[in-house]
């Protein structure tokens, strides 16, 4: 898949086939994320691959807007490090641009993924911490679902020029 093209055509999905994702599509996803930018290349970042059904199960639980976990044969849950990166500002964009590296690198393999949210929901990401026994310095971001797809969501234009401005206001 084109690069234009897997920027333009990835959407989230919801709905996935009872399929197990190889462990080299894991791989180069995993890998794709740690080829995100960050800043200072502090790489302030740790995953952890969940593909254990009662592990999935269970966090919804932890994550109570994460009902598709019953049906997602695997997930990355996306940590950043306060130990290495002291800006917690820097660490959020630095773990999302990695976040974008999975979905956009799973998307091109042909996987179909779901960002959803932990950080900045202060009883989700203690949940969280527990259930994954995190240590201390590490700080759940996100859980990115992955699936071979069983929906077809199209891609909408989203391109609004109104929305581009050049030079100032």
């Amino acid at each position: 898949m084109e690069t234009i093209e897997t920027l333009l055509t990835r959407r989230s999905i919801r709905k996935y086939k009872n399929q197990k994702i190889e462990k080299d599509k894991i791989d180069i996803i995993l890998k794709s994320a740690m080829y995100a930018p960050s800043a200072m290349n502090m790489q302030a970042w740790h995953y952890v691959v969940v593909d254990d059904k009662n592990v999935l199960n269970e966090t919804i639980k932890s994550i109570p807007h994460a009902e598709l976990l019953i049906q997602t044969p695997a997930a990355i849950l996306v940590c950043g490090d306060a130990s290495i990166e002291k800006n917690e500002s820097w660490m959020i964009q630095n773990c999302s641009a990695a976040i974008q590296n999975i979905l956009l690198a799973a998307h091109g393999l042909g996987l179909g993924t779901c960002w959803i949210a932990i950080h900045g929901m202060e009883e989700v990401v203690k949940n969280v911490s527990a259930q994954f026994k995190l240590p201390e310095n590490v700080i759940p971001i996100s859980l990115i679902t992955l699936g071979y797809p069983d929906e077809s969501v199209t891609a909408e234009d989203r391109f609004r020029k109104e929305k581009i401005h050049y030079n100032k206001w």
